[in-house]
């Protein structure tokens, strides 16, 4: 697996298993690029993770799908895993930032997958660049507004002081004060690390998440259409994609295919890997 990530500036050299920035002359032009792995060859593929998500909540898939042909990118979004951290945080920007990467990695056309927040990310990146995009996929996300709902993920989160220097099992069991799903701060958990030694930390900006939450419901622009093959996936027993927002995707996605896998939540990629797997091959391909 390939690794690429750091400053990149307006030229670029590219090596067979290293990214290089090239200095710039003019530092306010250099940009801060999103962190990524990158394996296998052929079609590029990115995949976009949801809130509070990183790219290696996708590792195991990535693999499956480098296998099959695609040059697989993993990104982590702005303010998430190990990527920069920013006070703007909309979906304008991480379209931007996304943007920026494919350029920076001369990527003419994609093929892209997103979960939750990754998905309206690649929704309004194929609306305003359809050039730029030949198919995608999004993962238990809709384009309508979703309400605020994180709030207590949020409390949770916010109740870890960790000037204390807790330990993971520690962190946990403040966790499970106000979060019950085993699953859910399993994944939560996935984004803590080790600054230091005996020091513990969220890789994702919760400082910024605290002040822009409403942020992450944005409606697609109402007026926007995507006019290539897009499939929906929806989880059976999630709430996120209704039949009653059939329309409402066809208006924006008028190429749209909307599939179900039955008995999974909203994790429905980690949940059913393998369903997963098979319906976006099938549509990929």
């Amino acid at each position: 697996m390939t690794t690429r990530v750091g400053l990149c500036a307006t030229i670029h050299a590219k090596k067979r298993g290293i990214y290089t920035a090239i200095p710039h002359a003019h530092p306010t032009n250099i940009k801060i690029m999103l962190y990524s792995k990158i394996e296998g060859q052929g079609k590029p593929l990115l995949i976009l993770h949801g809130f509070l998500g990183m790219s290696d909540n996708w590792k195991s898939l990535g693999t499956q799908y480098s296998q099959e042909g695609f040059e697989v990118h993993l990104l982590d979004l702005r303010n998430h895993g190990r990527s920069f951290h920013s006070d703007i945080f909309n979906y304008d920007v991480m379209v931007q930032d996304v943007l920026d990467y494919c350029n920076a990695n001369n990527l003419e056309k994609i093929d892209c997958i997103g979960h939750s927040m990754g998905g309206k990310v690649a929704m309004l990146l194929a609306t305003k660049y359809p050039e730029r995009v030949n198919k995608l996929v999004f993962a238990d996300i809709g384009p309508k507004f979703y309400s605020q709902h994180h709030q207590t993920i949020l409390e949770g989160l916010n109740a870890v002081d960790f000037s204390l220097k807790p330990s993971r099992n520690e962190v946990e069991e403040i966790l499970s004060k106000y979060i019950s799903d085993f699953g859910t701060r399993q994944f939560l958990l996935k984004s803590l690390y080790w600054v230091e030694p005996g020091q513990l930390a969220f890789r994702f900006n919760l400082q910024v998440f605290n002040k822009q939450i409403d942020q992450i419901g944005t409606a697609l622009p109402e007026n926007v259409v995507f006019e290539k093959p897009t499939l929906f996936i929806r989880g059976g027993s999630s709430n996120y994609i209704l039949d009653s927002d059939f329309d409402n995707i066809k208006h924006h996605f008028p190429k749209a295919e909307i599939k179900t896998i039955s008995n999974v939540g909203h994790w429905l990629h980690a949940e059913k890997p393998k369903e997963f797997l098979e319906l976006t091959l099938d549509f990929l391909k």
